[in-house]
């Protein structure tokens, strides 16, 4: 703001902002929707019925598959020879639901022959593939 002088002779424009007026129109807006907010809540008070139940949680079965370091490979324990894995996997995921496969390697195995048998699993249509690990000890 400016007050006016003695010397009368310049006059030009202020170019300041009055930000006065937008300030009591943004308070009168909050104070509007602080009274409205409450009332576009609608809700309607419904007595349900009361019922307990257990929840049937089915999970799906899973094969445990192991690989052991000399390349022999185990269904559920079963020695299985690797000809017949792609057949298996495709009977396996027909299934509904579809079983889980959790693969549990040696230590040893090379990574190959572990990536082979996911492909496999995968081509056939397994989408559920774990591995299974030993905590470490300590």
């Amino acid at each position: 703001m400016s007050f006016g002088s003695f010397n009368s002779q310049q006059h030009q424009a202020k170019a300041e902002i009055n930000v006065v007026p937008l300030v009591d129109v943004m308070l009168v807006l909050l104070v509007i929707f602080i009274i409205t907010a409450p009332l576009l809540t609608h809700s309607v008070k419904i007595d349900l019925p009361k019922a307990s139940s257990n929840p049937n949680i089915t999970k799906p079965e899973h094969i445990e598959f192991a690989i052991r370091e000399d390349g022999s490979l185990y269904w559920n324990g079963v020695l299985t020879p690797k000809e017949t894995l792609v057949a298996r996997f495709a009977l396996e995921a027909k299934k509904d639901p579809q079983p889980e496969l959790h693969i549990r390697a040696d230590r040893l195995v090379h990574y190959e022959k572990v990536a082979q048998v996911m492909s496999d699993a995968a081509k056939t249509g397994l989408v559920r593939i774990g591995f299974v690990t030993e905590p470490a000890s300590n």
